[in-house]
Formats: structure tokens, sequence, C-alpha cells
């Protein structure tokens, strides 16, 4: 009788994922997808606290950090494409994402502890180096983990499930490392050691824990038979570029991704200086994101109905909408300010959640087309694109406000804040209803996915018989 966590290794006839025509065990789907936690648990705090404690307690200048830090972020995204193809091609007794799991794991919680434990006096050199290995660690954990939870069943409702479950236990970090710095400072006022203290914790343990859950919750798939034969980066540039659903999946994830950016980006600014309300300013982003968690498990009962790309199309509607609801809030209309806010959470992540679980579907389109299994390697351009929207996202909404005459701090005229507004409700809608656009119609749904599985079975069989004669 199998176990639980049964081992990774037994012999078998190949298959397209562990499971793969049966409905994953939930504990097991919970286990897997607690690996979200300490991915996402440094997010937040490297782009919100870390940045402000370097500077106002250990000395080091806002030019400083700003380089490094962004030199750090190009570095990340740079590594992610070559993870994922690296990834790709790993062939190991112990599978092709297990290995890179383990040694991201360790890269990242052994820089993590110079990182978030410092000592009294640090440089700029100390803060690159440990960002360097810090980033590096990230990118080898999640990339992998990201291709290997595209692989762990080959249904399309089955991915929707697992997308899921990881996209809640990633909010539930980001909503814990929201809500450390309010008990620190209760605690003991000003105290940045303590934060840091609080963000390491939560890492280093979370990583310990999860990674022993991820290593045993799911065996890994045999890797695909078929071209096995490398290519080159300007081969396989343009086989990401000639893929035309996956340039509208990461197009449409971009979109999205700009339009959650834009709005968490000006969102103190509008609570604090259009509504005049400082006091709400943290309230109200909480309770978004707490209303963000429970809307998980929704959008994947709507998705096994009706299918991703739809529920996809639904959810950046529905965004659109409240957006646009947006341009109705005056200073003194706070009941409808927090209605939105409510809604707004409800529907947050709709669309990356769908996008998240469709880019598996589409790797299995490009296998079945080339022969070439790329998995690892169109999640990580779908990380990418992400990345790139959080730049853009900040890159065009503070410069655009403030050249509309918005001031952060001091007196605003009506005009100035009435352009806060505009960006504040029209950015985030533009770009949902781009999202929705690109989305719409998408053709790979259940019935052409479960198509491509068959066929992939089919070859996967035939190479296997093959590969091994008949005794």
């Amino acid at each position: 009788m199998a176990t639980a966590f049964s081992s990774p290794h037994a012999a078998s006839a190949p298959a397209a994922a562990p499971a793969a025509g049966a409905r994953l065990n939930g504990w097991r789907l919970a286990a897997f997808s607690s690996f979200a936690v300490p991915i996402y648990a440094a997010q937040m705090p490297l782009g919100v606290y870390l940045p402000a404690i370097y500077a106002q307690h250990y000395g080091l200048s806002l030019a400083t950090l700003g380089l490094i830090f962004l030199l750090e972020r190009l570095w990340g995204a740079a590594a992610d494409p070559v993870i994922g193809i690296l990834s790709d091609r790993t062939r190991s007794p112990f599978g092709r994402r297990r290995p890179w799991i383990v040694a991201g794991a360790a890269l990242y919680g052994v820089a993590a502890i110079p990182l978030f434990f410092p000592p009294a006096t640090i440089t700029p050199l100390y803060l690159g180096v440990t960002l360097f290995v810090f980033y590096l660690g990230w990118s080898m954990m999640q990339i992998p983990y990201l291709a290997w939870s595209g692989e762990i069943s080959g249904r399309y409702h089955e991915r929707t499930r697992v997308a899921t479950y990881a996209s809640v236990a990633g909010s539930s970090a980001l909503l814990l490392v929201l809500v450390l710095p309010t008990i620190a400072d209760q605690l003991r006022p000003g105290d940045a050691e303590l934060k840091l203290a609080a963000f390491g914790g939560v890492v280093l343990v979370s990583l310990v824990i999860s990674l022993a859950f991820v290593l045993r919750a799911f065996p890994e798939a045999p890797a695909p038979r078929g071209v096995t034969a490398r290519v080159s980066f300007r081969e396989t540039l343009a086989a990401i570029l000639g893929d035309r659903l996956l340039l509208r999946v990461i197009g449409s994830d971009f979109a999205v991704t700009f339009g959650q950016l834009v709005r968490s980006t000006l969102f103190v600014f509008f609570i604090t200086s259009y509504m005049g309300l400082p006091q709400w300013a943290s309230g109200l982003f909480l309770l978004q994101f707490v209303f963000g968690i429970a809307a998980g498990p929704i959008w994947m009962k709507i998705a096994l109905r009706y299918g991703k790309h739809r529920t996809g199309v639904a959810g950046e509607v529905v965004q659109v909408v409240i957006n646009l609801g947006l341009l109705l809030v005056t200073p003194n209309a706070f009941g409808l300010l927090i209605a939105l806010t409510v809604a707004q959470g409800l529907a947050q992540g709709s669309g990356n959640l769908m996008l998240r679980a469709i880019v598996a579907d589409v790797a299995d389109k490009h296998r079945l087309d080339t022969g070439v299994d790329r998995t690892a390697l169109f999640f990580s351009v779908f990380s990418l694109t992400s990345k790139a929207a959080m730049a853009a996202a900040v890159g065009i909404a503070l410069p655009l406000v403030a050249w509309l005459g918005f001031q952060p701090s001091g007196a605003n005229t009506p005009q100035a804040l009435h352009g806060l507004l505009l960006v504040f409700a029209l950015g985030p809608a533009v770009a949902h209803a781009l999202s929705a656009w690109l989305i719409h119609g998408f053709p790979l749904d259940e019935s052409r996915h479960s198509e491509i599985r068959r066929a992939l079975d089919e070859r996967e069989r035939a190479a296997f018989s093959t590969a091994v004669p008949a005794e």
C-alpha cells in the first residue's frame, strides 16, 4: 500500500504527471504549497522595509541603496530564464526540480542570516554580496518549484487547484509579514533589529519546515522522452517569441500585474492625501489583503465550472468595474471606499491565479508541437514579465502623478488631487481591460488540453516501449 508520502523514485511506466488521472490529495497539495511561504515571505520586507531600515539605522545612503537594489533585481531577473533552461535539461536520480530547489534553499537560507540579522556596522559590499546570493537562491527555488507545480498533474482543472493552494499560501505569508511590523512597534517601538529578526525568523523557520514537506509531497514525473538535443540561446529565444499562446499569457499577466502595482503604489497617497485619512491607510490595505486571501477558493470554484481563461476574463472585467467605481469616490464617501476596497480584495489576484494555471497547459502544447519540454523556461519568462510589470508600474505611476502636480508632502491643489484620483482609478482599469482582451477567446480550453495530454501520453508510451526491450 502506498503511503501518504511515497518514494519519489519508485520504478514505473512513464506518465505525464504523478496521479495524472486522479484528484490530488488535499493534504499533499497543502504540503507542496507550503513552500510558497518562504518564497513570498521575503517579498514585502525586501520591497518595503529593508531599504528604509538599512538607510535609517545602518547609515547607507539612499543613492547607494537604490543602486544596489536595482542591480540585484536586474540580476535576479536575468537569472530566472537561465535557471529555467538548466532545470529543464537536468537529469538526475533525484529528478529535475528537486536538486535545484534544495541547492537554492541552501543559498537562500545562508544569505537570509546576514541579511536579516546584520552586525552593527555594514558596508555596501556586505549588502551587495548578501543580496546577490539571496536572489540567486530565490530564483533557484522559485523557478523549478513553479515548473514542478505545473507537472504534478496533467489534468486541466487540477492545475487550477494547485495554483490556488500555492496562491493562498503565498498570500498568507505576505499577510503575516504585513502584520509583523505592527506587532513589533507595539512591543518595542522603533526597534529596527526586532523587525528584521521577525522577518528573518519567518523566512528561515518556514524554509526548513516547508522544504521537508515539498520534497516528499509528490513524486516527480519522469522527464519527457523525445527530442533532447540542446539548442542555442537564439533558438530558445525564437521558440519563446514564436509561441503566440505564451505571448498572450505573459502579455495578459504583465497588464494585470501592472494594474495591481499602480494601485498599490498610489494606495497610501490616495488614502492619505485625497481622502484625508492617513490613520486608515494601513488598515484599508490590510482589509483588502485579507479578503484577497479568502477569494482564492471562490475563484477556483468558478474556474472548475467555467474554465480558466473564461474565469480570468471575468475577474479582469470585475476589476475594471471596481476601479472605474473609484471615480465616484469623494473625500466624504468613506462608505463607498470601504465597499470598493472589499470588492477589490475579492477580485484581487483572480487574473494572476488563472494565468499561472494556464502556463503549464501552454507548455504541454509547446512540447507536443516541438518535442522539447520547456516548462521551467516558460514559468521563468512568466516570472520575468511579472517583475518587469512591477518595475514599470512604479516607474510610470509616480512620475505621472508628479507631472500632474501631486506632492507627497505638503498641500496639494484640487487639480493635483483630481489627477491622483484619475491615475489611481483609470490606470488599473485600462490595464485590467487590456489583460481581459488578451486572454479573451483563448483556444486552449479543457477539451483541447485533454486532446493534447492524450497525444503526449501516447508519445511517451511509444518512446518507453522503444527504449525498454521486451523480456
